[in-house]
């Protein structure tokens, strides 16, 4: 079953000389509760394309539909709504905010939208994570993994469809890059959650359900 369909996405930056083509008639389909990597050298037009598909770039021409709906159309107004409500975000540089407490950091998106928090849930996640004894902490008494781990955390607790990744172990040991993705793996296996993540290590790709080559803005090969 589909959850998210791209039809004739193009992205272009600046006019005239300027011009830079970053997308050219992208078509894709991604399938719910599967886990798709996308793949391809640096300035090949990946980071683009998942920033396009998440609602976190306009895009020049064509249609991103979620659930049935071209979120492309929507308002800023809407579509962040949007996004809070069905997807959750994951970054190389975890993005946390140091000032709050790892508890706070992880509720956030919740607290947001002024939603109840669902305690049982939170508690399967942080232990699903191993970060419980951690959540008083402040971001930067954790190491790196720790922190990675509370932003998974932090894009699972508004319980989203669709989990985007954009290099998520790129700042992280090998040893710590498995763990992660064992957890996510299993948080997608977990919760039925649709992941898509950007990454440069043909490993990690080749662990995805769907694999996407991306090449000077076009598909190059889907497997």
């Amino acid at each position: 079953m589909e959850i998210l369909e791209v039809i004739n996405l193009n992205k272009i930056y600046g006019k005239g000389e300027n011009k830079v083509i970053a997308l050219k008639n992208i078509n894709l389909v991604f399938e719910k509760g599967k886990f798709t990597s996308i793949i391809g050298p640096s300035g090949s037009g990946k980071s683009t394309l998942l920033h396009c598909i998440a609602g976190l770039d306009n895009i020049t021409s064509g249609k991103v539909i979620i659930d049935g709906k071209n979120i492309s159309k929507l308002k800023e107004e809407e579509l962040s709504k949007f996004r809070r409500e069905k997807f959750g975000f994951i970054f190389q540089s975890f993005n946390l905010i140091p000032v709050m407490s790892v508890y706070d950091n992880i509720v956030l998106p919740v607290t947001i939208d002024n939603k109840k928090i669902d305690k049982n849930y939170i508690k399967n996640i942080l232990d699903l994570l191993k970060i419980k004894d951690e959540i008083n902490k402040f971001p930067n008494e954790l190491s790196g993994g720790q922190q990675q781990r509370v932003a998974i955390a932090r894009a699972l607790v508004n319980k989203p469809e669709i989990i985007f990744a954009d290099e998520p172990t790129g700042n992280l040991d090998s040893k710590t890059t498995d763990d992660v993705m064992n957890l996510l793996k299993i948080c997608v296996d977990e919760f039925e959650q649709t992941l898509v993540m950007i990454t440069h290590n043909n490993d990690i790709a080749k662990m995805a359900d769907v694999c996407i080559a991306i090449q000077d803005g076009n598909i190059s090969n889907v497997v």
